[in-house]
């Protein structure tokens, strides 16, 4: 197993889930094979020598993410929550806290508990405004202006 490049094949499924992320007419097996993506990305991160935790952190927002775009808002919220506390305890970038506040309004918000996801997202700006790098928070903000809202 010392053959395999654990951090080529992370990127690569990350990439390849985000190429299902973003189709419009994914079928039953495509949303499996996103989470499969999803999960065997975040594995692969986790196996590379001298992981950072923000590396961690972004394997649990992708996986948030995908569970929340299949409307499986606990597993989607667990992510969310890991990330949260990956950011708060570790020395990550400054904008790994506003995503992962992010991750978890919009688990929330699919939840159906929009109190939870107001809360969240307005912490999330709160850190996003302090974000150095323009660039970093203009990601943030644009994921935060696609969270569900309440009808």
């Amino acid at each position: 197993m010392s053959d395999i490049d654990h951090r080529q094949l992370g990127v690569d499924l990350y990439n390849g889930t985000w190429e299902l992320l973003d189709r419009d007419d994914r079928t039953a097996e495509d949303d499996d094979a996103m989470v499969a993506r999803a999960h065997a990305s975040f594995y692969h991160w986790g196996q590379v020598q001298g992981v950072r935790p923000e590396n961690v952190g972004r394997g649990h927002w992708l996986c948030s993410r995908v569970h929340a775009v299949l409307g499986q808002a606990d597993t989607a919220a667990h992510h969310a929550a890991r990330y949260v506390q990956i950011a708060r305890t570790s020395d990550v970038a400054d904008w790994d806290l506003a995503a992962a506040l992010e991750a978890s309004a919009r688990a929330a918000a699919v939840g159906g508990d929009y109190d939870a996801a107001e809360r969240f997202e307005a912490e999330a700006r709160a850190v996003c405004a302090t974000v150095t790098e323009a660039e970093d928070r203009e990601v943030v903000e644009a994921d935060l202006a696609t969270l569900p809202r309440r009808s």
